[in-house]
């Protein structure tokens, strides 16, 4: 692990930390995906900040996924960001645990264009646990705390939309 303690690209860290909070505490998929957009932007300058390159063109694509995903639902173009994600990622990665951060876009993509609801936000989880071992192997603090909780809050927004799904099934009954 290699952290930086440079309060620039850790305070950057630490709003992405926040906006994160934000974004997966939301149980409208629109509103998730608006806040997440702001995310991603901010995270690319943490990640810049940090001299990591690989993780920030992934925060890009997942900032330009995230735009498009708002507007489109659609496999093929999923299939293109992914196509995208894995071939850039290969091309800059000098090593193997330099592609956590793709692996998140990956899933993340996969998840934002093809699910919804609960499924979303299990895909959420598979790609913060990616994002979780990016961010530690690179040093990012605000960022290691915005995948740990983006975790906890995910479950708990998972558990808020069953709870709401079973609520309308028993007020139908």
């Amino acid at each position: 692990m290699n952290i930086s303690f440079d309060i620039t690209a850790q305070a950057f860290g630490l709003l992405s930390f926040l906006l994160g909070i934000a974004t997966f505490y939301q149980k409208d998929d629109r509103k998730l995906k608006i806040i997440m957009l702001a995310l991603n932007i901010n995270h690319c300058i943490h990640f810049l900040l940090l001299g990591s390159v690989v993780s920030a063109l992934s925060a890009v694509l997942s900032a330009l996924r995230t735009v498009t995903a708002i507007y489109i639902s659609s496999k093929w173009v999923a299939a293109v960001f992914i196509i995208i994600s894995v071939a850039s990622g290969i091309a800059l990665a000098e090593n193997l645990s330099q592609l956590w951060s793709i692996a998140g876009t990956v899933v993340g993509t996969y998840s934002i264009f093809l699910l919804k609801g609960i499924k979303l936000r299990i895909g959420f989880l598979i790609g913060a646990s990616c994002w979780l071992t990016n961010n530690i192997l690179i040093g990012s603090i605000g960022g290691t705390l915005l995948e740990m909780s983006a975790i906890t809050v995910n479950l708990t927004t998972m558990y808020r939309l069953y709870r709401d799904q079973k609520q309308l099934i028993n007020t139908a009954i």
